[in-house]
């Protein structure tokens, strides 16, 4: 099966995206900044070498964001974001996922995930902030992953490794860009 990139994004709505950086920088700012990271990731990380999905959310979006524009786009799984995880690691081949939360992603970072499930079960992007900007694995995978992980904590990677028995591998860190401290740390960069 052909490796794909799935890029789980939201809907650049005024007040829907980066809420805890508007708390810090107002809307408008913040909603300028989403859509910026939000096109920068996708120009960055598309490849001939695997299919580039995006994962929307709300589900009518699909279609609607120019951003988007020439990729397949789906509907993410309803729900939290386990399911909505599990979901895109339902099917067969490598699969990676990112969000749209570090522009400083590449499409060297996306081949290195990929050669890493050519030996690992699993493969993280770990984030500054005790989570992750990159999940990948070899799927279909157990729908147990997903248990007892606490979400936007800083042992969200920690938790999800835990239900991982196989060998995982770690590329490098990034700056998970939610707040005005993440903004200043990746423009100090």
């Amino acid at each position: 099966m052909r490796p794909r990139l799935y890029i789980f994004a939201k809907a650049p709505a005024m007040g829907k995206a980066k809420t805890r950086l508007a708390a810090d920088i107002g809307k408008v700012h913040a909603h300028r900044l989403y859509r910026a990271m939000l096109s920068k990731v996708i120009r960055k990380v598309q490849d001939p070498r695997w299919d580039t999905v995006i994962m929307a959310t709300p589900e009518r979006a699909v279609g609607q964001v120019p951003e988007w524009r020439g990729l397949p786009q789906y509907p993410q799984a309803k729900g939290s974001l386990s399911p909505r995880l599990l979901a895109a690691f339902t099917g067969r081949g490598p699969v990676i996922v990112i969000g749209t939360d570090c522009p400083q992603v590449t499409r060297s970072d996306i081949a290195d995930g990929f050669k890493a499930l050519k030996r690992h079960d699993a493969v993280f992007g770990p984030a500054d902030d005790g989570g992750f900007w990159l999940m990948g694995m070899n799927t279909p995978v157990q729908p147990s992953i997903f248990d007892n992980v606490r979400w936007s904590h800083e042992d969200t990677l920690s938790d999800v490794e835990a239900n991982i028995d196989g060998p995982v591998k770690h590329l490098r860190t990034l700056i998970d860009v939610d707040d005005l401290k993440a903004l200043q740390a990746l423009r100090s960069l």
